[in-house]
């Protein structure tokens, strides 16, 4: 079939897999040409390992460590009439390269946030691997599943005490207009933590802890953004806010689990990226594709790899880690630039749709999110007959 992008919204609904082939080639090609990372860790779980963030902690950890990897995500397998998820095709890209260079990689699909995914995780690793010197938890999902009580937990992205309004861009149908944002629920606000807290990730500690498959001086990382006054009210005072104050206060009881095994735990915060997630979220898309603007202009653009080989590098395998006063890490620092957010706080309120193209990289922000799904992508041919269905080793 010839695969072309088909987009619903803030969704895209297909993936070609050539594209995200040659998408997870680059950010290899990248980590091996920065070296090996000093200290680096050796046996690796990524919790949410197929996409963004979490695919990046695992190229990172594979090809600058030589680390063994096992990961785990919850993907669509392909049809002979349907193409698969793009994590899956990211995932399978990985294995074939991980093979190729002699590297160890699992992949357990499933769903992580399960009892049954983290006694698979336990069995595989204690017959492969033994103990992880570094968890990553990198997952994202719109609802969760209470492994004890069976109670589904959905989140939503709203304000908290008042209704929200703000600019925002309709990148289907290019419109810029305010938007206004209903306040949430308690209900709503609790269900968020339960969904996108730190609950999962103390679940999982524990479930490996009482394994003995922890080792000396494992260090453990979950995710997360902040952002500035543009994006505070949606992020900052809001229902993820919350789930990310419990992020913290997890570090912090997980840390104290672990002290036996001089373990450590941290949330570590990276900058804002056109992401599925992101697309969905109110102001997101105009404040990226103003934001993707000013840092490409001044040459601090970043996607995922260049993060995590900054949070290895600079944060977790270093002597003098770049912390925050909540002992999280920090490699959001250029995004932050205070001239950075100066010049997009500036642009912010002369955007119309007149001069979207103008005064924003809306193209960039579109390029970035089609090749998400291995679209857009150098090299690749997106006229040739394609087979959805690749071989894969997980």
């Amino acid at each position: 079939m010839i695969i072309k992008p088909k987009v619903r919204g803030f969704i895209c609904i297909n993936a070609h897999p050539q594209g995200c082939a040659a998408n997870v080639k680059t950010q290899i090609d990248f980590t091996k040409a920065q070296g090996p990372v000093s200290g680096g860790p050796k046996n690796v779980l990524v919790l949410g390992c197929s996409t963004g963030y979490g695919l990046a902690s695992r190229i990172t950890a594979a090809f600058g460590s030589n680390a063994k990897t096992l990961g785990v995500c919850f993907e669509k397998p392909p049809t002979e009439t349907k193409t698969a998820s793009a994590g899956y095709y990211n995932t399978a890209a990985f294995h074939a390269e991980a093979e190729a260079a002699g590297l160890y990689a699992h992949t357990i699909n499933g769903d992580a946030f399960s009892t049954a995914c983290k006694e698979q995780v336990i069995a595989q690793l204690q017959k492969d691997i033994g103990k992880v010197d570094l968890v990553v938890y990198s997952l994202a999902a719109p609802r969760r599943t209470d492994p004890v009580t069976g109670e589904v937990y959905s989140s939503v992205l709203k304000p908290i005490g008042a209704p929200y309004t703000a600019k925002n861009l309709n990148t289907d149908s290019l419109k810029v207009s305010d938007v206004t944002v209903e306040a949430a629920s308690e209900e709503e606000i609790a269900a968020t933590v339960k969904v996108m807290g730190g609950e999962d990730w103390e679940l999982w500690i524990k479930a490996l802890r009482d394994a003995d498959l922890l080792a000396e001086g494992c260090q453990t990382v979950a995710y997360t953004y902040l952002g500035d006054k543009l994006t505070w009210p949606i992020y900052g005072h809001a229902t993820i806010g919350k789930a990310k104050e419990d992020l913290d206060r997890a570090a912090k009881a997980i840390s104290a689990s672990l002290a036996t095994i001089k373990g450590d735990a941290h949330v570590s915060v990276l900058k804002a990226l056109v992401s599925q997630a992101s697309a969905a979220i109110p102001v997101m898309p105009l404040y990226l594709s103003i934001l993707i603007k000013v840092m490409k202009e001044d040459g601090s653009n970043e996607g995922p790899i260049e993060q995590l080989q900054r949070l290895f590098t600079e944060c977790l395998y270093t002597d003098a880690p770049r912390l925050d006063d909540m002992n999280r890490f920090r490699v959001d620092e250029k995004e932050l630039d205070r001239g950075v957010q100066e010049r997009v706080e500036a642009i912010w309120p002369q955007v119309t749709e007149e001069n979207l193209f103008e005064l924003t990289d809306f193209n960039g922000y579109k390029s970035d999110f089609l090749s998400l799904f291995g679209f857009g992508v150098e090299g690749v041919d997106y006229d040739a007959e394609t087979s959805p269905l690749v071989a894969h080793n997980f």
